[in-house]
């Protein structure tokens, strides 16, 4: 149950706490006066979507905060979060919202997230807004309403699972069906695309060495020309010695007095090194020299391969590795097209299979609905006629169609609003009271299958007035018996049947709207009925009336507590 709820610079309303009670609350206020403020306000702490023209004009945030109590620690949402009620059973929810578009949301003090912030929220609390009417008038949505209502969770899982077999049955035969044309096209096309690319015997990580080589052949001259004179240095000519042997000979020199000391032993043994080393450089350079086999020809064949593998990257793929692999996916599809034939027929005999199942299943499905249709038919028969609609009938009408994700029925709503008229879809022939009602009806008996313990009614009382208004007033009346009732109206019937009546109530102060919501008593209340009724000019006849309305609301009250 809702306890209480703490607005804070939402639209014209600059902060404000509203203690609701238990049964039935309405709210009421002038047009314009900022009741939807407050339905936007629970719907934001419930993680609705919302935006930042929602936050007060000069504020940099907007603040709602939401305490319930009597929350089950089974609460969907909460275990995937980690909170818990307290231990009085509170769970409080709050969200605060930043000009920057930045929300920051809580629940028990714990941050959480706005997605998770909304299946804690879908659990507490459900808004039902003066347009869930025109609902009913898109039929798609009826099949969903039967199922909330008859719980066909089971069937319908069944039924959509043997669905799913059967709609990737007839993916995969579609993906292999193609006409005789478009076929032999496709075949001649992989085969000269599988042809070209064996042809070229590619080889994983070959461009990266012919690469290499190719650059090592385009700069053969000069390659050759750097190691002579690298080894002339290192080995000498005819004319003169080498580094190499510069070096030998002046280790020799060194060598008579290696013994004179340790100074005269390191010097004779930095000078092998250098000795050894240059030796091992020599011999390097020399193998480089002769190895390396220089030919024009070799050249030319290396700048033929490079531009061959240019050439079937830019149709095939980025890397001669994404060529290989695609070769791969070409003889797979080629292999796929020619056995296509046995493939369809082994398919069609698990279609038919599938089919069974899905008809089987989705009979299944359709008598739970069926059985479902019955009890809610008669459920609504019933609200109707407690909303004073008892010339109205109500049907549920199933319409054989093709399997689909959903079933194998379309299912439409029927009524048929006088005597002797046959039924028809409720978009062609209901009024707006008739939807409001009807919207109402349907609202309710969902509602005993949930356990949702506040239900919000915005303004559903629209298109209704006189007798049907007393009727609605009645019925809400008797819903929070069960549940806690939050209703903003603008009928006196609704307004005085309530146990707890708020008016919402706009002013200016200092150049500013303000809107403040406030606890009405008796008295305030038979003037707030009065206003209702009569417009701005109260009379006393007017006052009586209202409390009269009071008294009559009290004793239905008491009559069905």
């Amino acid at each position: 149950m809702l306890e209480l709820l703490h607005i804070e610079n939402i639209a014209v309303i600059e902060e404000s706490d509203i203690q609701f009670h238990s049964g039935f609350n309405a709210l009421t206020g002038e047009t314009g006066a900022g009741k939807s403020i407050v339905i936007d306000a629970m719907g934001a702490v419930l993680g609705g979507r919302t935006s930042r023209e929602l936050i007060r004009t000069g504020a940099s945030k907007a603040f709602v905060s939401a305490v319930f109590s009597h929350v089950s620690v089974t609460l969907g949402g909460l275990e995937d979060t980690g909170v818990q009620p307290d231990e009085n059973g509170e769970l409080q929810l709050q969200r605060e919202i930043f000009a920057d578009g930045k929300n920051v949301c809580r629940a028990n003090g714990r941050p959480i997230t706005v997605a998770q912030l909304r299946k804690i929220g879908s659990e507490l609390l459900n808004i039902h807004g003066q347009h869930d009417g025109q609902q009913l008038l898109d039929e798609e949505q009826h099949g969903a309403y039967l199922d909330r209502f008859g719980h066909t969770d089971a069937a319908l899982l069944s039924y959509r699972e043997t669905y799913q077999v059967l709609d990737e049955l007839r993916r995969q035969m579609q993906a292999l069906q193609m006409n005789e044309a478009e076929k032999a096209r496709r075949i001649d096309s992989l085969h000269f695309q599988i042809q070209e690319l064996e042809k070229a015997e590619l080889v994983p990580g070959e461009e990266e060495e012919l690469l290499a080589r190719r650059n090592l052949l385009r700069n053969g001259e000069k390659y050759l020309s750097a190691l002579s004179g690298a080894d002339s240095c290192l080995n000498g000519d005819d004319e003169s010695g080498g580094a190499v042997s510069l070096l030998q000979n002046a280790e020799t020199s060194l060598s008579p007095i290696r013994d004179l000391g340790d100074d005269m032993k390191d010097l004779c043994r930095r000078l092998h090194a250098l000795y050894s080393e240059a030796y091992d450089l020599a011999e390097t350079i020399r193998d480089k020299r002769e190895e390396f086999d220089f030919s024009p020809e070799e050249l030319d064949a290396a700048e033929s391969r490079a531009d061959q593998l240019y050439r079937l990257k830019k149709k095939y793929g980025a890397t001669v590795e994404d060529c290989i692999a695609y070769l791969e996916q070409c003889r797979t599809e080629l292999s796929a097209i020619e056995t296509a034939c046995d493939t369809l027929l082994h398919l069609e005999k698990k279609l038919v299979k599938a089919e069974e199942a899905v008809h089987k299943a989705g009979a299944v499905l359709t008598a739970v609905r069926k059985d479902a249709a019955a009890a809610l038919e008669e459920r609504i028969q019933r609200e109707l006629q407690d909303l004073d609609m008892n010339k109205v009938r109500f049907s549920i009408q199933f319409e054989p169609k093709s399997p689909g994700p959903d079933g194998c029925d379309t299912i439409r709503f029927l009524m048929s609003a006088n005597i002797g008229e046959d039924l028809r879809p409720i978009a062609k022939i209901a009024s707006g009271g008739e939807l409001a009602r009807i919207m109402l009806a349907l609202k309710n008996v969902l509602a005993e299958q949930e356990s949702i313990d506040t239900l919000v009614f915005d303004e559903v009382d629209t298109g209704v007035s006189g007798r049907a208004a007393q009727k609605v007033a009645q019925k809400l009346a008797q819903v929070s018996r069960f549940k806690q009732v939050l209703c903003v109206t603008h009928l006196p019937q609704l307004a005085a049947m309530a146990g707890t009546h708020f008016s919402v109530v706009k002013g200016e102060t200092n150049g500013r709207t303000y809107t403040h919501v406030i606890l009405l008593d008796r008295e305030h209340r038979k003037a707030e009925l009065a206003r209702i009724t009569g417009g701005n000019r109260v009379t006393d006849a007017l006052l009586k009336s209202a409390g009269e309305l009071l008294d009559e609301a009290e004793a239905y009250r008491n009559s069905i507590s």
